[in-house]
C-alpha cells in the first residue's frame, strides 16, 4: 500500500492537538489529525465541561433548598430531573464538540482522519487501512479511568466517571470508590440531586494530595450535607445484591458493609497508551504507562512529542494546553519554553471550591527552609458572608528571606478565580508585598488576599 505523506501528524483531538493543529497549518505545513472518537478529548465530552454542568445545576438545587435562609420562599420539594440535567449537559457539550470537529474539517492544510491510530515504524502511522507518513508526530491521546484489582470489581455493574454522566435515573444510593478530587465532585452532585451517597477512601483522609487542615474542612462541608465518608478502608470487596451492590469494607471506625444502587470507580486514571504500538515505534514508556518526554515534550525518538495526559506531567485541560503552547513555542517561534517553567496549579470544584498553586505546606516544611504563613477563614470574608457562603479557609506561604510566594490554598466561594492573583505574582517572581500592598475592589473574596499577606506568622 502506498503511504500518503504529511508534514504532521496530530494523533488525538483533546485539548492541545487541535491547537497545534491550527499552528503547524498556519505555518504552510501540510498536517493530518487523527480522531478515534470524540472530538474535544476527556474535557469536552466526559470531563470538565459535562461534570461542572452538571455541577452548575446541582448549585441551584442546593441554593434552592436552603433559599429560606435568603429570605426566599420556594414552596414545594426541589427534585432533579435527571433526564432535563441530561440533556442540558448534552446540549452544552455537543456545540463544542461539533464546533471543533467542523473546525478542523474546514481547515486549509488539515485532513480529518477518523479511527484508531497505530505506529507500524516511528514515523508510519495505520489508521484503518489507510497508511500515512510524517516527519513530525504529536501525541494527544488522554487517559481513562482506571479500575483497580479488588475482589468483586469483575462481577458487579460499575460506573465509571464516563458511564456515570449518561445516567437518565437518580440512583437511590451512589457508593463512589476514592475520595478524591473526582469522587468529591461527584458525591456533592449527586447528593444535591437527591441520592444518598457515600465515599469509601482507603486512605486516612480525603483529598490526599492536600494538607490535614484542608482535607479536614473537604470532609466537614460533605458531612453536613448528608453525605456518608468512611476512610481507612483498607480491604474493598464488592458483591451482588437484591438491592444492588455491597461494599464490603475494613475500616477503623466502621467494618459493615455499605449497600447501594450504584458504585462509582473514582480511582484515579491511566494513559491511553497501551494500543497505540509504540513499541514498533521505540517510543519508551515509564512503568505506569506514561510516555517519557524531556522538559520540551520530546519523546525518546526523534520527531516525536506528546502533550496532555498521556506524558504524565499533569492531568488538567490548562497542563494539555500548556503541552501546546511549550510545543509550538519551541517548534514555530524559537522561544524556547519548557514544562519546568510552569507552576503547579489546579482547582476541585466542589462547592465551595478548592483552588491551589504553588507548595503545601507539607511540601514547604519538608524543604526546611525558613517560611511565613498566612491564614484567614471565610467566616472573615464579607462577600462569603453576605452570599451565606463562609465555609472554608485561605492559607498562603512566603519564603521568609526572598520573600517570593511559595504556594496558597483557597477553599472557599470565588476561590477558583481568587487564587489567579496569587499565581500571577508567583509567574512574576515578584514578592508577596505587591500584593499586600495592591488595593483590591470592596466587597469581593480577593480582597482578603492582600491582608492575609500582612498578616504572616513564621511556620514553626
Amino acid at each position: 500500500m502506498t503511504a500518503t505523506h504529511f508534514d504532521a501528524i496530530v494523533i488525538g483531538a483533546g485539548q492541545a492537538g487541535p491547537s497545534l493543529v491550527g499552528r503547524l497549518a498556519d505555518s504552510g505545513r501540510k498536517v493530518a489529525i487523527v480522531e478515534r472518537k470524540l472530538f474535544g478529548g476527556t474535557c469536552v465530552n466526559t470531563g470538565c465541561t459535562p461534570t461542572k454542568t452538571l455541577i452548575a445545576s446541582a448549585y441551584v438545587a442546593h441554593k434552592a433548598r436552603t433559599a429560606k435562609a435568603y429570605g426566599i420562599d420556594v414552596t414545594g420539594l426541589v427534585t432533579a430531573d435527571m433526564k432535563a440535567l441530561k440533556a442540558r449537559k448534552d446540549a452544552i457539550l455537543l456545540k463544542s464538540r461539533n464546533g471543533l470537529e467542523e473546525w478542523l474539517r474546514g481547515m486549509k492544510n488539515c485532513t480529518v482522519f477518523t479511527g484508531h491510530a497505530r505506529f507500524e515504524s516511528p514515523h508510519e502511522i495505520r489508521v484503518g487501512e489507510e497508511l500515512i507518513t510524517a516527519p513530525e508526530i504529536f501525541l494527544n491521546v488522554g487517559g481513562r479511568a482506571a479500575i483497580p484489582k479488588m475482589p468483586g470489581v469483575e462481577e458487579v455493574p460499575l460506573l465509571t466517571n464516563v458511564s456515570l454522566l449518561e445516567l437518565e435515573d437518580l440512583p437511590r444510593h451512589l457508593v463512589i470508590v476514592g475520595g478524591s478530587y473526582i469522587g468529591v465532585e461527584f458525591a456533592q452532585a449527586f447528593r444535591r440531586f437527591g441520592s444518598e451517597v457515600t465515599i469509601i477512601e482507603m486512605g486516612p483522609r480525603l483529598a490526599q494530595r492536600e494538607d490535614e487542615d484542608v482535607s479536614a474542612a473537604v470532609k466537614e462541608i460533605l458531612e453536613k450535607e448528608g453525605i456518608q465518608v468512611r476512610l481507612n478502608a483498607e480491604c474493598i470487596r464488592l458483591q451482588k445484591e437484591p438491592e444492588g451492590v455491597s461494599a464490603h469494607v475494613n475500616c477503623d471506625e466502621d467494618g459493615a458493609p455499605v449497600v447501594g444502587s450504584h458504585v462509582l470507580m473514582a480511582t484515579g486514571r491511566r494513559p491511553n497508551t497501551d494500543d497505540l504500538g509504540l513499541d514498533k515505534a521505540g517510543v519508551e514508556v515509564d512503568k505506569r504507562g506514561y510516555v517519557v518526554v524531556d522538559d520540551q515534550l520530546r519523546t525518546s525518538v526523534p520527531g516525536v512529542w506528546a502533550m496532555g495526559d498521556c506524558n504524565g506531567k499533569g492531568a488538567f485541560t490548562h497542563t494539555a494546553y500548556n503541552d501546546f503552547e511549550i510545543v509550538a513555542a519551541n517548534l514555530l517561534d524559537n522561544d524556547p519554553r519548557r514544562v519546568s517553567d510552569r507552576i503547579v496549579t489546579y482547582a476541585m470544584f466542589m462547592d465551595p471550591p478548592l483552588a491551589r498553586v504553588g507548595m503545601t505546606e507539607r511540601e514547604v516544611r519538608q524543604t526546611g527552609r525558613p517560611a511565613l504563613i498566612g491564614t484567614r477563614p471565610m467566616t472573615r470574608v464579607n462577600r462569603a458572608v453576605e452570599k451565606g457562603e463562609s465555609d472554608g479557609f485561605m492559607k498562603v506561604l512566603v519564603d521568609a528571606e526572598s520573600k517570593l510566594i511559595l504556594g496558597a490554598s483557597i477553599l472557599g466561594t470565588g476561590g477558583d478565580e481568587a487564587i489567579h492573583c496569587i499565581t500571577d505574582v508567583m509567574y512574576a517572581r515578584a514578592p508577596y508585598t505587591t500584593i499586600q500592598r495592591a488595593v483590591h475592589i470592596h466587597p469581593t473574596v480577593s480582597e482578603l488576599i492582600p491582608t492575609v499577606f500582612g498578616d504572616l506568622k513564621p511556620l514553626k
